[in-house]
């Protein structure tokens, strides 16, 4: 036995010797109104291994997560470990019984050092005061088991991405954990922070540690994985060994016979160029990006998580600046983007976090929908509220928002009818171009239905659109061409006629 398995992950806490530890989920179903997010699930994890879980969004895998480390309670089913069943009030609980998770949004806080971000809560004394020394010497001896190359003494803000991810996970095992859940560890990492982080966790699988491990990017499925754990539409597909298993194996346990629709056969692409870019950067998140956009093309951009598609549609829009690179819009280069210089011009954004960055909730619904349109409103400095209710009420009813007033607050409205009045609020202005970031998260397969209309419907228009989806399955019912990023990079372009929903994961997996 090396030096790094004979070490305890606490001194102060020896760490027990188990035999084989099994983690089981029995007929575990979850409901919320109108949705089953999971449906009697039953499946069995053991130490000493790495087990991938994956699905496609909506799959049901986040939620089996939240029920395993105690943020969320099941309708029906139970937990077990070594036989135990569990019952969570909070994921303090699942700590205590030695589950701990690692989420994707770090949870750090920037103005504490290292030994205090992995220690808080248990921070050694001496004579009522906190004892330093201690505290410093128990975080590196941590941080040093798990071959990470990072001071105790340093300060959150001044680590990068990386490190941080790594400090996350050298916290969470600081418990001396049975089980660790691991949520995108990597979806912000470059290839070389990557392996590291693979040898991390192959030294926790090392110490008989449960290492559940959720991912999206299919290619670290045989890099890091032992099993491979498939969810689909709430239900348990099935596992497979990595050993044996495929990639087309994968991809069809996550996505079985899964029918694509097709957009309207009357949209029409013209050779106008309404959009260039040409080596567009922000780094870290995107580098060397160029493409063209054709008037009334409806273009999509595929990518995992953390490919930076986000960042792009928002430098494009000018709410974040690039670094290097050009807009060429309409012809005429657009110097320094910004949201009021991309509106003006006839660019719009429907951000990603419709209730933060979209909408005022605080707000009426006529006032969620004139925002942006407010210059086009003014009669000097006051609004004309007259044309302020023709702006609202044209969009009410061609939108179909389902509201008896414009006058109702935000709130009042479902998910489907908020997405639908972030679209139009920027219909308002007569853009030229729609940039659409994850319009159908958060609503149902009719207001999905009812948002493509309305994207098909400007196309018809001559309104050119750029989509970005996680649903990848979307782009190819959507859009007239794809993009694919990885990495902060475009890979890639296919057409949706031309490409399946597994090559299209696989291409964006970088499995291909």
């Amino acid at each position: 036995m090396n030096y790094l398995e004979s070490r305890v992950l606490h001194p102060r806490f020896p760490r027990k010797v188990y035999s084989m530890s099994v983690l089981r989920a029995e007929n575990i179903t979850k409901m919320y109104p109108g949705t089953v997010a999971l449906d009697a699930v039953s499946l069995s994890f053991e130490s000493g291994k790495v087990h991938a879980l994956v699905g496609k969004n909506g799959s049901g895998k986040s939620t089996l997560v939240k029920i395993v480390s105690g943020a969320e309670q099941a309708t029906d089913g139970g937990v077990f470990l070594d036989d135990k069943k569990l019952s969570f009030k909070s994921p303090m609980d699942a700590f205590d019984s030695g589950i701990a998770t690692v989420y994707q949004e770090l949870s750090l806080v920037q103005g504490m050092t290292a030994a205090e971000n992995i220690l808080i809560g248990r921070l050694p004394e001496k004579n009522g005061f906190i004892d330093w020394k201690t505290t410093y010497k128990k975080a590196e001896t941590l941080i040093r088991e798990l071959g990470v190359d990072i001071a105790p003494d340093a300060y959150i803000y001044e680590l990068s991405v990386w490190q941080c991810q790594m400090l996350e996970i050298v916290k969470a095992a600081s418990y001396n954990p049975k089980v660790l859940l691991l949520d995108e560890p990597t979806s912000a990492l470059a290839q070389n922070e990557v392996a590291s982080l693979f040898k991390m966790v192959r030294l926790l699988k090392k110490k008989d540690v449960i290492v559940i491990y959720i991912t999206h990017k299919l290619h670290e499925l045989w890099e890091i994985a032992d099993t491979c754990t498939v969810l689909r539409d709430g239900k348990y597909i099935g596992s497979v060994e990595m050993a044996s298993g495929t990639h087309k194996e994968v991809l069809g346990m996550m996505f079985g016979d899964l029918e694509i629709k097709r957009r309207p056969a009357d949209l029409r692409v013209e050779d106008e160029v309404v959009l260039s870019v040409k080596g567009l950067s922000r780094k870290p998140h995107f580098e060397n990006i160029s493409f063209d956009l054709r008037r009334g093309e409806v273009l999509g951009i595929a990518g995992m998580l953390g490919a930076g598609r986000t960042e792009l549609l928002r430098a494009l829009f000018g709410a974040d600046r690039s670094d290097s690179g050009s807009l060429i819009f309409n012809g005429r280069r657009v110097d320094k983007p910004t949201p009021e210089k991309m509106r003006d011009a006839g660019v719009a954004l429907t951000p990603e976090d419709r209730k933060r960055q979209g909408l005022n909730l605080l707000g009426s619904i006529k006032d969620n929908l004139c925002y942006a349109s407010l210059p086009l409103l003014a009669d000097g400095y006051f609004v004309n509220r007259k044309r302020e209710d023709e702006f609202a009420n044209r969009q009410i009813t061609g939108l179909e928002i389902k509201t008896a007033s414009s006058l109702d607050p935000m709130t009042s409205l479902s998910g489907g009818n908020q997405q639908k009045v972030v679209v139009g609020n920027w219909l308002n202005i007569s853009p030229k171009v729609m940039l659409f970031d994850e319009p159908s998260r958060g609503i149902d397969v009719n207001a999905k239905q009812q948002i493509f209309q309305i994207i098909w419907e400007q196309s018809r228009k001559g309104i050119s659109s750029i989509m970005v989806s996680s649903e990848l399955e979307e782009l190819l019912e959507v859009c007239h061409r794809i993009l694919i990023m990885r990495a902060g990079r475009i890979v890639d372009e296919v057409r949706p006629e031309s490409v399946t929903i597994e090559e299209l994961y696989s291409l964006c997996m970088g499995a291909a």
